[in-house]
């Protein structure tokens, strides 16, 4: 139970307005919106799966904060946003020889172990269902031979993107916090997909401290801007990068990473996405928490509720992006019809038992 969650409810409608106001005008394309509208909908009884995968390290040092991160970011799913054993794989390095890792870990992150984890997961998801990948350790290489260096043979982006193909029914969200991670996350762009990558090119080489704040912002939920009580990729991406960028200003150094975006399928990354821009619009519906995580009444009323009005958060935040595809008189009623329903709704369920 989260504390204040009534407090919150109470707020949404008024909130959702003050995001519209302060958000100003965004220009849209069509297509954009159209890859907005299909995907990471609020689907009562769909589930999350996350799959992290952490590679080979390149010392001991650096392997025990890779463990640290990976084992922290599994923590923090399972305990805050609604994600259990059997909806989180951990593929880790060798498959824990010689650490102690207790049952989180499902596997090496050999080639055979990610493929099999993959094949496995696409059996079970349903369509409507989101699977959010994070990969964490290094990367090399350039263009098509962009790879994600794992215990032994390491893969390519254009494998890997052979391996989501697979999911061509579900929410795609893939956060890559390697070196040189650009390349590889750029050969997995796609319509419906949300993919950020710690780096925006082969030359950012060096350990990024990316992951470190992804962990952070999820972590009691600390980039939660707009205080809806759940975390979207863009405001991940927005707390990740910019904690990034302080990091190396205290330490006194030039920063050696950038993290970049995509959301729109076309491969461009933006390192400023914003929702109405070329990228930003998807990342921000998209959520890492189930959608009814956190909500104090358990009924099947309640549930089905909360999982309309946090759809129609979604359709605000849609309708705030395309603002300029209307007339004025028309963009405002349809943004009046949205709030009172969820005025309405949120009602509805605050007088619930």
């Amino acid at each position: 139970m989260i504390p204040g969650m009534r407090n919150t409810l109470m707020l949404r409608a008024a909130l959702a307005f003050s995001l519209l106001i302060s958000a100003g005008v965004y220009a849209q394309s069509p297509a954009q919106n159209n890859n907005e509208d299909v995907f990471f909908r609020n689907i009562p009884g769909a589930e999350r799966y996350a799959v992290i995968i952490t590679g080979a390290a390149a010392s001991e040092e650096i392997g025990d904060r890779f463990w640290q991160w990976s084992l922290s970011l599994h923590d923090v799913l399972a305990r805050d946003y609604g994600y259990s054993e059997d909806t989180i794989t951990l593929l880790i390095d060798d498959g824990g020889a010689g650490r102690m890792s207790g049952s989180r870990i499902d596997g090496s992150s050999r080639r055979e172990d990610i493929e099999s984890a993959f094949t496995a997961l696409s059996g079970r998801t349903r369509p409507g269902d989101q699977v959010a990948v994070f990969l964490i350790g290094h990367g090399s290489g350039a263009e098509l031979d962009a790879k994600f260096n794992i215990v032994g043979p390491d893969i390519t982006g254009v494998e890997f993107a052979a391996l989501l193909d697979q999911f061509n029914q579900q929410d795609i969200i893939v956060i890559n916090t390697t070196s040189a991670s650009y390349e590889f996350s750029a050969a997995l762009s796609g319509r419906g997909r949300v993919i950020v990558s710690a780096t925006r090119s082969q030359a950012e080489r060096y350990d990024p401290m990316f992951a470190r704040y992804l962990i952070e912002a999820l972590d009691g939920r600390a980039g939660d801007r707009d205080k809806n009580n759940r975390v979207s990729v863009l405001e991940v991406f927005t707390y990740a990068g910019t904690s990034v960028l302080g990091w190396y200003r205290d330490q006194g150094r030039l920063p050696t990473e950038r993290a970049v975006l995509d959301d729109n399928g076309d491969g461009i990354f933006s390192i400023d996405p914003a929702p109405g821009g070329g990228d930003g619009g998807l990342a921000e519906i998209a959520y890492l928490d189930a959608p009814s995580v956190g909500a104090q009444k358990t009924s099947s009323e309640a549930r089905q509720l909360m999982a309309e009005m946090q759809d129609l958060e979604r359709s605000v935040f849609l309708l705030r992006g395309q603002k300029t595809n209307y007339l004025e008189d028309d963009y405002w009623n349809r943004m009046e019809t949205l709030l009172i329903e969820l005025a309405r709704k949120t009602g509805r369920y605050n007088e619930l038992p």
